[in-house]
């Protein structure tokens, strides 16, 4: 049997094998007794599990006296964002974001539109493994609702956002293609760009769940849509992942330039428009430091997950942060990852420096960054974590999240994955030759 993955992105498994009808069940009368949700938002991506998977879990809500939205066919953020706008008391996503489509998983929202804190999940997981659950008689069940608007309510606070200069992108006419990856954001992404007076190229936009490219928007698995953006003389190509929290970019020369671009950018058109401090997590590329410091503003970083960039990002009031996968985190709209966001943020960005992503990777530093994953064999995790200790026993140490070293513009981080049953070891330096030398000092040790 595979291994069922608990963290704070919630669960997630190979359906029918860590993930079955039990499992989710006692997951989910446990995020009920945690949030004590009287109504809640469920929507899922595209993946051929994810409507059984979505009705089993609003008819058990149902049995329980929850209430129910059903926001079907959304993405990530869009659920996020339905939860504070119906003012429902938390929310479930059904998707497994990057993952193989054999897999599926559960994402739990707290009634903020949040990921669960690293406490309520620690209490939830401990309240299902007990499986002592008890239910409401016939006359609690609650109903269910489908919600119609639900894409139009994301698409309509994205063009409101302040940073975004929504005229100067209408008077570009820019053409634009996109590679949903018949995901859940097949539909909504284009409507949001046709609004924004684009021309819209779609590849892999029918959501079907099946998956015609590697799941993850990395440049390996971008060739259809770098072929697509050259073919049709495209300013841009913007790709996402199944459940289009993510957004990669394809410049107008048909390459794919990588996940790191998109935050990276966007931040630049918040802060050349309003400073503030920003936060990234501690695998994101040193080019945001770079922005940042470009406009006078402070750049920290927090623990992988979308939850831990979210609540630093809180606490320190920043303006943008996010994560160098393709996740940008704008809080004038919420404190999710959100492809629309980025979307809207390049384009803002283009439209105002007259000129595409290539423009940006010509006139700042660049880095070079292999991300690499492993399998575990026997050796326990603690002990490589010890034997890379002594390797960078001289380099600047950040043990917050598996373990993080750092030296003038250097760094690698080693870690332990929250979606997957690896570790995974992100390096960046000045130098390809540097960059790929510090991942293979750690791989020797695994």
């Amino acid at each position: 049997m595979s291994k069922l993955m608990r963290s704070v992105s919630g669960i997630r498994g190979i359906v029918g094998d860590s993930l079955t009808p039990t499992t989710l069940l006692s997951h989910v009368k446990a995020f009920l007794e945690i949030t004590k949700a009287k109504k809640i938002v469920i929507g899922r991506d595209s993946r051929p599990t994810g409507e059984a998977i979505s009705t089993f879990v609003t008819a058990f809500c149902r049995l329980a006296g929850t209430e129910v939205i059903d926001a079907g066919l959304s993405t990530t953020p869009t659920v996020e964002i339905l939860v504070t706008e119906m003012k429902a008391d938390g929310g479930i996503i059904i998707t497994a974001s990057h993952n193989p489509v054999e897999w599926n998983a559960l994402k739990f929202l707290d009634r903020n539109g949040l990921f669960l804190g690293p406490n309520d999940v620690e209490s939830l997981f401990n309240i299902a493994d007990q499986g002592d659950f008890k239910f409401p008689d016939y006359t609690q069940v609650a109903t269910s609702a489908i919600l119609k608007e639900a894409d139009e309510i994301h698409i309509n606070g994205t063009l409101g956002i302040e940073f975004v200069d929504t005229q100067a992108i209408k008077n570009k006419r820019f053409k634009v293609a996109i590679d949903a990856v018949n995901g859940a954001g097949s539909f909504i992404l284009p409507r949001l760009l046709k609004a924004l007076n684009c021309e819209v190229v779609q590849i892999h936009c029918s959501p079907n769940g099946k998956f015609p490219r590697g799941a993850e928007p990395l440049p390996e698995n971008l060739s259809d849509l770098s072929k697509a953006v050259l073919e049709h003389h495209c300013d841009v190509g913007f790709a996402l992942d199944p459940d289009a929290d993510r957004c990669a970019l394809v410049d107008g020369n048909g390459n794919a330039i990588g996940e790191e671009y998109t935050l990276a950018i966007a931040m630049e058109e918040v802060l050349s428009q309003k400073k503030g401090s920003v936060c990234v997590n501690l695998s994101t590329s040193r080019m945001n430091e770079d922005v940042a410091q470009k406009y006078g503003c402070v750049c920290t970083r927090a623990k992988v997950g979308e939850i831990n960039v979210s609540l630093q990002m809180m606490q320190e009031k920043c303006i943008i942060g996010g994560e160098g996968n393709g996740g940008v985190i704008l809080p004038a709209l919420h404190y999710g990852r959100d492809s629309l966001v980025a979307a809207a943020l390049v384009l803002s960005w283009m439209a105002r420096h007259h000129g595409g992503p290539e423009k940006f990777v010509s006139e700042n530093p660049s880095y070079f960054m292999p991300k690499k994953k492993f399998n575990l064999s026997n050796k326990p995790l603690s002990s490589i974590l010890e034997e890379v200790k002594v390797e960078f026993k001289d380099w600047e140490m950040d043990s917050r999240d598996g373990l993080r070293f750092a030296k003038n513009k250097s760094w690698v981080h080693v870690r332990a994955s929250n979606t997957e049953p690896v570790l995974r070891v992100i390096a960046e330096a000045p130098s390809e030759n540097e960059a790929n030398d510090l991942c293979k000092r750690v791989e020797q040790h695994i």
